[in-house]
């Protein structure tokens, strides 16, 4: 099969042949028909993740149709239209006995323990436990984003945020989950502060129903400041979407007493342990969560309002590439990361195009 590799951590990756995979007992190799590019995946290039093993294929965001199934899988067959959680659990270590597939302590991720779907091919682990099904009508281009940037945030805004009706929700980051966590809090009937640099992630935050819009950039007083006085107070619930000890720091000092900060964005070791406002937290009795990814037993509440139209992740999509233009862009996110959602379609031929 085609695949995008990299030898060394920072060096250009290229595309190339490299063997078929092969389905494990337990797995499933998956034809991929799209897979979203992520910061996480431009982490993983840059060597700041433990796991990554050299030489490495990319890409943990995908959908596709099962190709081949391990002999002791019994729920899945060929031909079966699937998207994956980045997080592929086990079933069986005490975390998902308990429903927590997300924290399972035996997990496995595409593109980072183990060969990802910048490809045409990938091999998924325990099929049984993590593959979810995807309507006929749903396209795999909206599907990819359904194994990692909508499902975290998803997660990150209804289960970990908790956020209710009314309420100010703010997001710092307006790239993939960013984006993400404005469209379902504004779903979710709160009200969206947006904050990035960029004017054009902040024009898509505020046509997905963002309220007030923030640029980072040029806020005489402070990111936090501004978020409390749009908010008259602060907000409930903020999200750090894009990972920086800054941008962790704004979203806890702009919450009110009683707010919930939601931790989504990766914070690499690389940048140094982030410097917590903790005499805030103890003061305003605010809660520091973490959210990462979403089980796939969670999945039908986030696909029934996608079917329902209440949420359109397709919308995020600002851009369709092949195989051959994955490996530049992958290397343009540290200096260009673009606006929106990237889609990289492995079998594509035709030439980049944007919706």
């Amino acid at each position: 099969m085609r695949a995008v590799v990299f030898e060394e951590f920072g060096r250009d990756p290229e595309v190339r042949e490299v063997p078929d995979p092969e389905p494990a007992r337990q797995g499933a190799v998956v034809r991929v028909e799209a897979t979203g590019l992520c910061r996480s995946d431009w982490h993983g290039w840059m060597g700041h993740d433990p796991d990554i093993q050299l030489p490495h294929v990319p890409g943990h965001e995908l959908s596709g149709v099962v190709e081949a199934v391990g002999s002791e899988v019994t729920n899945w067959r060929a031909g079966d239209r699937i998207t994956v959680p980045f997080v592929c659990a086990c079933g069986r270590c005490p975390a998902c006995a308990e429903g927590a597939q997300q924290v399972c302590e035996r997990q496995t991720q595409p593109g980072f323990t183990h060969w990802g779907s910048f490809a045409e091919h990938v091999a998924i682990e325990h099929a049984d436990v993590n593959l979810v099904s995807i309507p006929e009508d749903m396209s795999y281009a909206t599907a990819a984003g359904l194994g990692c940037r909508f499902a975290t945030a998803f997660r990150a805004v209804v289960a970990q945020g908790r956020v209710s009706p009314g309420e100010w929700v703010a997001v710092h980051g307006c790239g993939g989950v960013g984006l993400s966590a404005v469209m379902i809090a504004v779903a979710c009937g709160a009200r969206v502060v947006a904050v990035d640099v960029s004017h054009e992630a902040l024009e898509l935050a505020r046509s997905f129903g963002a309220a007030v819009c923030i640029d980072a950039s040029s806020v005489p007083g402070g990111v936090a400041d501004a978020v409390l006085e749009a908010t008259g107070g602060g907000a409930h619930v903020s999200l750090d979407a894009l990972g920086s000890p800054q941008t962790c720091a704004a979203s806890i000092n702009g919450l009110r007493r009683h707010g919930r900060h939601v931790q989504v964005g990766l914070l690499p070791s690389v940048a140094g342990d982030p410097a917590l406002p903790m005499a805030r937290v103890i003061a305003l009795e605010l809660e520091v969560l973490g959210s990462h990814g979403m089980a796939a037993h969670d999945y039908p509440p986030m696909m029934e309002m996608v079917s329902s139209g209440a949420l359109r992740p397709d919308l995020l999509i600002t851009s369709t590439i092949g195989l051959d233009d994955a490996a530049e862009a992958l290397v343009a996110m540290g200096t260009k990361p673009g606006t929106g959602v990237t889609v990289i379609e492995p079998w594509r031929t035709t030439p980049a195009s944007r919706p």
